[in-house]
């Protein structure tokens, strides 16, 4: 591995744009046999990376076609839905000139954009439980993630961040934006709400958060900004506590195995049953010996469980509260089988997108989102929080008073430690420094 590629990698604070954060410089730091860029947009609603990979074809493909040759892998792979046209023609015009790269299209199910699903339709490995797919031999990278490594070796730094604002707006769109400006500004620039009372979610419908404060920050793992009237289903069924949950688990659930049958990671031969574990809610046992609460750390918390059940319940929570209490007293993830092979019938079983958001309540929504390079609006100050991946936080490298240019590094990471350098993503002045922020004004 070249130290000159990963060090601009890491000089520039790349990490994952669409999921938790991991930073990329780490990632790729790799010898494989497989490089896959993840163009499936898990989530429906929204729009960035499909749109990403039509109009910036030809820079994906550049910087997919150097990842391939620094980790010396065989082939790069582009997985996307078949039904993305747009990019496909854009990358078919493009690709001929590259000897190692690949496009391979996904059908519109969900989570076709899990890694561990595209793996296994691209490749058919099954990645082993409580696995990534340098597992076997494999890295995924996300299309935005690939293009800030396009940035990275042409020396831009990560400043700013595509995002898909969508819902209860006057014109949802695709966005690039600063960094740090605050949620409530870019729902502005899609033309504000269209309902005065509203709650807004951090990501995809399924498994993004809902937003507490909308003066909050867009950080380098912002991927959408969905907004729904506050009494909607979606955000009733998100907000719903554990603890009743888990009575109303004690009362309705029919021990029917639906949710176990649309669970992804059962389906790639993963040893996780949610209708098992739904019944410690309801025998304080799972009935048999050959499972134990130690599945729900093979959870992805993709919640299709929850939609699946005819009662409404959401094991997925319940995985989530397991998988805490079990962290918590220091319990380890002893899932570690290697599956020979997928259930057979998993083809069948695949979750159809249009079902999904017809049953989310989300069909109104569902509509196109064109992307807008440059924004219209001027922003007088950013704010920067120091922990927008996984790792530690950023440690400031400026302090109140100083003066700062777009791209400036103003946190850094020590050597050796997990973590990501923090950006200006404005020229201005330093307003404020703690432990946990950043505050860049315009001068």
């Amino acid at each position: 591995m070249e130290k000159d590629f990963i060090n601009a990698i890491n000089s520039a604070g790349i990490v994952g744009a669409g999921g938790a954060g991991f930073p990329t410089h780490v990632k790729l730091n790799a010898k494989v046999e497989y490089v896959i860029v993840n163009g499936a947009e898990c989530e429906p609603l929204l729009r960035v990376d499909q749109q990403l990979l039509a109009i910036k074809a030809k820079e994906v493909l550049e910087t997919l076609n150097i990842i391939v040759a620094k980790t010396a892998a065989q082939k790069g792979i582009i997985a996307l839905k078949t039904k993305y046209k747009p990019a496909i023609l854009k990358l078919r015009e493009e690709i001929k000139k590259y000897d190692k790269l690949e496009i391979f299209t996904l059908g519109n199910f969900y989570p076709a954009g899990d890694e561990q699903i595209v793996v296994y339709e691209v490749l058919g490995r099954i990645v082993p439980e409580g696995g990534i797919p340098l597992d076997v031999n494999t890295i995924v990278i996300n299309v935005e993630t690939l293009l800030n490594v396009y940035n990275a070796l042409e020396g831009r730094p990560v400043t700013e961040k595509y995002l898909t604002v969508t819902g209860e707006v006057k014109n949802p769109k695709t966005i690039k934006v600063p960094i740090g400006i605050r949620i409530a500004q870019a729902i502005e620039l899609a033309g504000g709400t269209t309902v005065s009372k509203f709650k807004v979610i951090d990501g995809g419908p399924m498994m993004g958060k809902i937003i507490e404060d909308i003066q909050t920050s867009v950080t380098k793992t912002t991927k959408g900004l969905i907004v729904l009237p506050y009494d909607h289903p979606l955000l009733i069924s998100k907000d719903r506590n554990i603890e009743r949950m888990m009575r109303l688990a004690k009362t309705a659930c029919m021990h029917c195995s639906l949710c176990t049958e649309v669970c992804p990671r059962n389906l790639l031969g993963h040893r996780i049953h949610p209708h098992k574990l739904i019944r410690l809610a309801s025998y304080n046992s799972i009935c048999e010996k050959e499972s134990s609460a130690m599945e729900a750390f093979l959870c992805c918390e993709c919640r299709l469980c929850e939609y699946a059940c005819v009662m409404d319940l959401q094991p997925w929570k319940l995985h989530k509260l397991l998988k805490a209490k079990m962290s918590e007293m220091g319990v380890k993830n002893l899932n570690h089988r290697k599956p020979e092979k997928v259930h057979p019938f998993r083809e069948y079983k695949r979750y159809p997108v249009g079902k999904m958001v017809a049953k989310l309540g989300l069909t109104n929504y569902d509509v196109d989102a064109p992307l807008e390079e440059k924004v219209k609006m001027e922003f007088s100050n950013i704010t920067l929080p120091l922990r927008q991946h996984i790792g530690i936080s950023a440690n400031p490298i400026v302090k109140i008073g100083d003066k700062v240019k777009k791209g400036q590094l103003i946190a850094d990471i020590p050597e050796k430690k997990l973590g990501a350098k923090v950006h200006a993503s404005i020229d201005g002045i330093v307003e404020n420094v703690s432990d946990s922020q950043i505050v860049i004004c315009k001068a």
